[in-house]
């Protein structure tokens, strides 16, 4: 009996079935995105955004910051601590310029090096 008791306890919960707490819909998560080739470079090389964060900018509007990874052939290079909300701009064959993103606010420049992913911020 006391089993039972237990049992309808955890499965029925102590509150009330009205007061029950909803997730809010703001709050929801969509799915991420694709990774998306979004530049090329000579010699193979290719800029992919991968993963995503969600964000809201300050007047409620969503955004979403993605990362970079250099592809070339099977080699897969992710670029550390360096979340962006707009397409990397090739600077030259071994080089790409991408603007930091925060709570989508463009910050500070970052020159990536194709080789090795390495990010710098530009002076």
């Amino acid at each position: 009996m006391a089993c039972a008791m237990l049992a309808q306890t955890i499965a029925c919960g102590t509150r009330d079935a009205g007061t029950a707490e909803r997730e809010p819909a703001d709050l929801a998560r969509a799915p991420a995105p694709p990774d998306s080739l979004v530049a090329t470079a000579p010699g193979g090389v290719e800029i992919w955004f991968t993963l995503s964060r969600q964000a809201k900018a300050a007047d409620g509007a969503p955004c979403i910051d993605r990362t970079i990874e250099i592809r070339r052939g099977g080699t897969r290079i992710p670029v550390p601590l360096l979340y962006t909300g707009a397409v990397p701009e090739l600077v030259n064959d071994s080089t790409i310029r991408a603007r930091l993103s925060n709570l989508c606010v463009p910050g500070d420049a970052y020159l990536v090096d194709l080789r090795s992913g390495r990010p710098v911020r530009e002076r």
